[in-house]
Protein backbone atom coordinates (compact mmCIF):
# COMPACT_ATOMS: atom_id res chain seq x y z
CA UNK A 1 0.00 0.00 0.00
CA UNK A 2 1.48 3.34 -1.03
CA UNK A 3 1.99 6.07 1.55
CA UNK A 4 -0.72 8.21 -0.09
CA UNK A 5 -3.28 5.42 0.01
CA UNK A 6 -2.33 4.59 3.60
CA UNK A 7 -2.78 8.25 4.58
CA UNK A 8 -6.19 8.43 2.91
CA UNK A 9 -7.38 5.26 4.66
CA UNK A 10 -6.15 6.36 8.09
CA UNK A 11 -7.49 9.90 7.88
CA UNK A 12 -10.87 8.76 6.57
CA UNK A 13 -11.11 6.25 9.42
CA UNK A 14 -10.35 8.99 11.96
CA UNK A 15 -13.01 11.32 10.55
CA UNK A 16 -15.70 8.62 10.30
CA UNK A 17 -14.97 7.39 13.84
CA UNK A 18 -15.27 10.95 15.21
CA UNK A 19 -18.89 11.08 14.05
CA UNK A 20 -19.93 7.72 15.49
CA UNK A 21 -23.36 7.96 17.16
CA UNK A 22 -23.65 11.63 16.23
CA UNK A 23 -25.51 11.37 12.93
CA UNK A 24 -29.22 10.57 12.67
CA UNK A 25 -31.48 9.32 9.88
CA UNK A 26 -34.85 9.46 11.64
CA UNK A 27 -36.41 12.75 12.66
CA UNK A 28 -38.08 11.38 15.78
CA UNK A 29 -34.76 10.10 17.14
CA UNK A 30 -32.60 13.20 16.78
CA UNK A 31 -32.28 15.48 19.84
CA UNK A 32 -33.57 19.02 19.48
CA UNK A 33 -31.22 21.96 18.95
CA UNK A 34 -31.91 25.66 18.85
CA UNK A 35 -30.15 26.04 15.49
CA UNK A 36 -29.70 23.88 12.43
CA UNK A 37 -27.01 24.57 9.82
CA UNK A 38 -27.52 23.69 6.17
CA UNK A 39 -24.18 23.19 4.42
CA UNK A 40 -24.38 24.83 1.03
CA UNK A 41 -24.71 23.33 -2.43
CA UNK A 42 -25.50 24.71 -5.86
CA UNK A 43 -29.19 24.39 -6.73
CA UNK A 44 -28.46 23.30 -10.30
CA UNK A 45 -26.06 20.93 -12.01
CA UNK A 46 -24.34 21.66 -15.31
CA UNK A 47 -27.24 20.46 -17.48
CA UNK A 48 -29.67 22.80 -15.69
CA UNK A 49 -31.50 20.16 -13.67
CA UNK A 50 -31.92 20.34 -9.91
CA UNK A 51 -28.92 19.22 -7.90
CA UNK A 52 -30.18 16.31 -5.77
CA UNK A 53 -27.72 17.12 -2.98
CA UNK A 54 -29.37 20.54 -2.74
CA UNK A 55 -32.91 19.15 -2.98
CA UNK A 56 -32.40 16.55 -0.28
CA UNK A 57 -30.67 18.97 2.12
CA UNK A 58 -33.55 21.40 1.65
CA UNK A 59 -36.09 18.66 2.36
CA UNK A 60 -34.17 17.55 5.46
CA UNK A 61 -34.11 21.09 6.89
CA UNK A 62 -37.85 21.53 6.29
CA UNK A 63 -38.49 18.17 7.95
CA UNK A 64 -36.48 19.08 11.05
CA UNK A 65 -38.05 22.51 11.38
CA UNK A 66 -41.61 21.26 11.03
CA UNK A 67 -40.91 18.50 13.58
CA UNK A 68 -39.69 21.25 15.97
CA UNK A 69 -36.24 19.70 16.14
CA UNK A 70 -34.68 23.07 15.24
CA UNK A 71 -36.06 26.59 15.68
CA UNK A 72 -33.65 28.64 13.56
CA UNK A 73 -31.77 27.79 10.39
CA UNK A 74 -28.38 29.07 9.29
CA UNK A 75 -27.67 28.55 5.60
CA UNK A 76 -23.92 28.54 5.09
CA UNK A 77 -22.70 28.57 1.53
CA UNK A 78 -20.74 30.22 -1.22
CA UNK A 79 -21.52 33.73 -2.43
CA UNK A 80 -18.21 34.34 -4.16
CA UNK A 81 -19.80 36.36 -6.97
CA UNK A 82 -22.99 38.37 -7.42
CA UNK A 83 -24.31 35.74 -9.84
CA UNK A 84 -23.71 32.79 -7.51
CA UNK A 85 -25.46 32.78 -4.17
CA UNK A 86 -26.11 29.45 -2.46
CA UNK A 87 -27.64 30.89 0.76
CA UNK A 88 -30.22 32.98 -1.09
CA UNK A 89 -31.29 30.01 -3.22
CA UNK A 90 -31.89 27.91 -0.13
CA UNK A 91 -33.67 30.77 1.66
CA UNK A 92 -36.12 31.34 -1.20
CA UNK A 93 -37.06 27.67 -1.25
CA UNK A 94 -37.37 27.42 2.54
CA UNK A 95 -39.74 30.40 2.58
CA UNK A 96 -41.79 28.80 -0.20
CA UNK A 97 -42.24 25.79 2.07
CA UNK A 98 -43.50 27.83 4.97
CA UNK A 99 -40.35 28.48 7.01
CA UNK A 100 -40.63 32.03 8.45
CA UNK A 101 -38.04 34.39 7.01
CA UNK A 102 -37.31 35.68 10.52
CA UNK A 103 -36.08 32.19 11.46
CA UNK A 104 -33.56 31.99 8.60
CA UNK A 105 -30.03 33.40 8.81
CA UNK A 106 -27.58 33.58 5.94
CA UNK A 107 -23.84 32.97 6.03
CA UNK A 108 -22.43 34.14 2.71
CA UNK A 109 -18.82 33.20 3.55
CA UNK A 110 -19.23 29.43 3.91
CA UNK A 111 -16.74 28.82 1.13
CA UNK A 112 -15.79 25.42 2.52
CA UNK A 113 -16.99 23.21 5.33
CA UNK A 114 -14.31 24.42 7.73
CA UNK A 115 -15.39 28.04 7.20
CA UNK A 116 -19.05 27.14 7.75
CA UNK A 117 -18.33 25.33 11.01
CA UNK A 118 -16.04 27.95 12.52
CA UNK A 119 -18.37 30.79 11.58
CA UNK A 120 -21.32 29.07 13.29
CA UNK A 121 -19.50 29.65 16.57
CA UNK A 122 -17.49 32.82 15.93
CA UNK A 123 -20.09 34.81 13.97
CA UNK A 124 -23.42 33.34 15.05
CA UNK A 125 -22.44 32.50 18.63
CA UNK A 126 -23.63 28.87 18.54
CA UNK A 127 -21.79 26.21 20.50
CA UNK A 128 -24.37 23.45 19.96
CA UNK A 129 -25.87 22.86 16.50
CA UNK A 130 -27.50 20.34 14.19
CA UNK A 131 -25.67 20.04 10.87
CA UNK A 132 -27.75 19.20 7.80
CA UNK A 133 -26.15 17.49 4.82
CA UNK A 134 -25.54 13.99 3.46
CA UNK A 135 -23.93 11.53 5.88
CA UNK A 136 -20.49 11.51 4.24
CA UNK A 137 -20.38 15.32 4.51
CA UNK A 138 -21.83 15.36 8.02
CA UNK A 139 -19.05 13.10 9.26
CA UNK A 140 -16.41 15.57 8.11
CA UNK A 141 -18.33 18.53 9.54
CA UNK A 142 -18.64 16.86 12.95
CA UNK A 143 -14.92 16.07 12.95
CA UNK A 144 -14.17 19.75 12.36
CA UNK A 145 -16.75 20.87 14.91
CA UNK A 146 -15.09 18.74 17.59
CA UNK A 147 -11.75 20.39 16.87
CA UNK A 148 -13.28 23.84 17.26
CA UNK A 149 -15.11 22.89 20.48
CA UNK A 150 -18.60 22.90 19.00
CA UNK A 151 -21.08 20.32 20.22
CA UNK A 152 -22.51 19.11 16.92
CA UNK A 153 -24.90 16.40 15.86
CA UNK A 154 -26.13 15.91 12.32
CA UNK A 155 -29.20 14.91 10.38
CA UNK A 156 -28.45 12.86 7.29
CA UNK A 157 -30.24 14.14 4.24
CA UNK A 158 -31.17 11.50 1.69
CA UNK A 159 -28.13 10.42 -0.29
CA UNK A 160 -27.71 10.49 -4.04
CA UNK A 161 -27.39 7.23 -5.98
CA UNK A 162 -23.89 5.90 -6.58
CA UNK A 163 -24.14 6.35 -10.33
CA UNK A 164 -24.95 10.06 -10.00
CA UNK A 165 -22.80 10.86 -7.00
CA UNK A 166 -19.67 8.81 -7.81
CA UNK A 167 -17.41 11.81 -8.44
CA UNK A 168 -18.58 13.48 -5.25
CA UNK A 169 -17.91 10.31 -3.25
CA UNK A 170 -14.41 9.96 -4.70
CA UNK A 171 -13.63 13.61 -3.92
CA UNK A 172 -14.87 13.07 -0.37
CA UNK A 173 -12.03 10.65 0.40
CA UNK A 174 -9.58 13.47 -0.31
CA UNK A 175 -11.76 16.01 1.48
CA UNK A 176 -11.65 13.96 4.69
CA UNK A 177 -7.88 13.74 4.41
CA UNK A 178 -7.69 17.49 3.88
CA UNK A 179 -9.88 18.04 6.97
CA UNK A 180 -7.40 16.15 9.13
CA UNK A 181 -4.51 18.13 7.66
CA UNK A 182 -6.40 21.38 8.30
CA UNK A 183 -6.81 20.41 11.95
CA UNK A 184 -3.13 19.51 12.26
CA UNK A 185 -1.95 22.83 10.80
CA UNK A 186 -4.74 24.84 12.46
CA UNK A 187 -6.27 26.23 9.26
CA UNK A 188 -8.63 29.14 9.86
CA UNK A 189 -11.59 30.39 7.77
CA UNK A 190 -11.05 32.84 4.95
CA UNK A 191 -13.27 35.50 6.56
CA UNK A 192 -14.84 36.18 9.92
CA UNK A 193 -16.48 39.57 10.36
CA UNK A 194 -19.19 41.13 12.51
CA UNK A 195 -21.16 38.94 14.88
CA UNK A 196 -24.80 38.13 14.13
CA UNK A 197 -27.14 37.50 17.06
CA UNK A 198 -29.71 34.72 16.88
CA UNK A 199 -32.56 35.06 19.44
CA UNK A 200 -32.59 32.58 22.33
CA UNK A 201 -36.39 32.27 22.31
Amino acid sequence: MSMLLFTIVITNTIVIHSAKNKTYNITAQIPSNHVGVILGANKYVSNGSINLYYKYRLNAAIQLYKAQKIKYIIISGDNSSKDYNEPNMFKADLVKHGIPEAHIYLDFAGFRTLDSIVRVKEIFGQESVTIISQKFHNQRAIFLAKHFNINAIAFNAKDVSSSIGLKTRLREYLAKTKAVIDVLINTQPKFLGEKIKIPHV
